[in-house]
């Protein structure tokens, strides 16, 4: 008696590892929405010169340079004077403004402590000028 062979074909099935394969890819673009973004969370401002209304001669303007030092107004500074510099013109005048006015190079902490030091002095208006209102103030990169 011949018992009939069914030859079973010798291939993978793929159509289940590409709903697999499908399924992680929908997982992992899921889970990459809920990414926890840490640090100062501020957006910086576009070019509006309408926007733009402070004088730089009425504001207090302050430097971070690359190295970190500040120059408040001209003249150099240490963070410990800080407050102590601007709480008498915020006190005059609470809608006085601060221009911060950074270097590319200098260091994260030292715009974060300055930040901190206005905020401890009462400054409720900070502006952080664009490139091209820098130039339309005439205001330099700082070194």
């Amino acid at each position: 008696m011949n018992i009939a062979r069914r030859d079973v074909p010798s291939e993978i099935p793929t159509a289940s590892m590409a709903d697999v394969a499908f399924l992680l890819i929908i997982f992992f673009l899921v889970a990459s929405f809920y990414s926890v973004t840490r640090g100062i969370q501020f957006s910086l401002p576009r070019h509006d010169e309408e926007a733009f209304t402070s004088e730089p001669e009425a504001a207090v303007l302050i430097v971070i340079s690359r190295d970190g030092a500040l120059t408040v107004d001209g003249r150099s500074m240490p963070l410990t004077e800080l407050i102590g510099y601007l709480h008498p013109r915020v006190s005059r005048n609470p809608e006085k403004s601060v221009i911060i006015q950074t270097s590319m190079d200098a260091p994260y902490h030292a715009m974060t402590d300055v930040f901190d030091e206005l905020r401890q002095a009462g400054v409720g208006n900070v502006v952080i000028p664009t490139s091209a209102e820098m130039a339309l103030y005439g205001l330099q990169e700082p070194q």
